[in-house]
């Protein structure tokens, strides 16, 4: 067994400005992180799987309303909550999804049964449901995804003069959005897991790179594990998941050089957002082309986990 490990979570990236956080919104952010990186990290540091890490490490953000997934999640344009999720086993590129959610408390449980209880990768809607029931996941009321800041929010883009769908972050700095978590354990398989409630206001069940394989997430043993957060679109137009690893794959590149590479053909296509990676080595990158995103991280040879906000951090 390896000694080796590490633990690399995000809650979200944007225009997050030191000037728009007080002190104590401040301090409530960064103790969220901390207890989510806690969850996955007491996992890992006794020898438990990398499957097991990220998976707890999302549920403690998707139970908290600070963040965009889960109990925190947007509002569509029809008032109602659509989630998305997904996690990969670096180990045996096993997979699973799930999209258009609205009463799955936890998404990322969902995706993780998906990948083990069934035969497919995404599962979606009403069908999502029925197989969730099958396997006892947890289903709640929608109300319980109703939250008055979220409410508020819709609010607010419904009476713009656009009245468009908008990232978590904008015109908003006091919330989250996506979260996700990538780690290695000691036996040195990879994992990574990412869950979403979408952008404020969406049409037309849109779906964004959370539930896409490749584009949001991606783990291989043989290169990194990885999850994407910021403007979807973007992320599905360049696969960005998977880039980063071939990256590694086929031009030898580092883990910071293959993300930041990968940050750089965002920025080409107008695209914004950040990356959370961890290599098969421990080796942990988070870059962004934005003000900043919500991140903690951990390796084997740390003390305490480093909990970070902005891009200047």
């Amino acid at each position: 067994m390896k000694n080796n490990f590490g633990i690399a979570i995000h809650g979200g990236a944007g225009t997050i400005l030191r000037k728009n956080l007080t002190p104590k919104l401040e301090q409530q952010f960064r103790t969220a992180l901390r207890l989510s990186i806690e969850s996955g990290k007491s996992i890992l540091e006794n020898g438990g799987t990398s499957l097991d890490a990220v998976q707890a490490a999302v549920v403690v953000m998707e139970d908290s309303d600070q963040f965009n997934a889960g109990k925190g999640a947007v509002f569509t344009n029809d008032e109602t909550n659509e989630m998305d999720s997904s996690i990969m086993c670096g180990k045996t590129l096993a997979c699973g999804c799930g999209t258009l959610l609205r009463h799955i408390k936890n998404p990322i449980i969902f995706a993780r049964t998906v990948m083990e209880k069934s035969e497919h990768v995404l599962l979606a809607s009403d069908g999502a449901e029925q197989f969730a029931k099958l396997h006892d996941i947890e289903i709640v009321d929608a109300k319980y995804f109703h939250t008055k800041r979220r409410w508020f929010q819709l609010q607010v883009v419904k009476e713009s003069d656009d009245n468009k769908a908008i990232l978590d972050h904008d015109g908003d700095n006091s919330k989250h959005g996506t979260v996700g978590a990538v780690a290695l354990d000691k036996d040195g398989n990879l994992a990574a897991a990412t869950s979403s409630g979408g952008m404020t206001n969406k049409k037309y069940n849109r779906i964004g790179d959370t539930p896409m394989i490749g584009a949001g997430t991606y783990a291989d043993n043989a290169t990194c594990a990885v999850s994407t957060t910021g403007h979807g679109e973007y992320f599905m137009r360049l696969v960005t998941a998977k880039d980063i690893c071939d990256m590694i794959s086929y031009k030898q590149f580092s883990i910071d050089l293959a993300t930041k590479e990968a940050i750089k053909k965002l920025t080409a296509i107008d695209g914004s957002g950040g990356v959370i990676a961890i290599d098969n080595n421990g080796n942990i990158a988070m870059p962004m082309n934005c003000a900043g995103m919500y991140r903690a991280s951990f390796s084997a040879d740390d003390k305490e986990p480093s909990v970070k906000i902005f891009v200047e951090e």
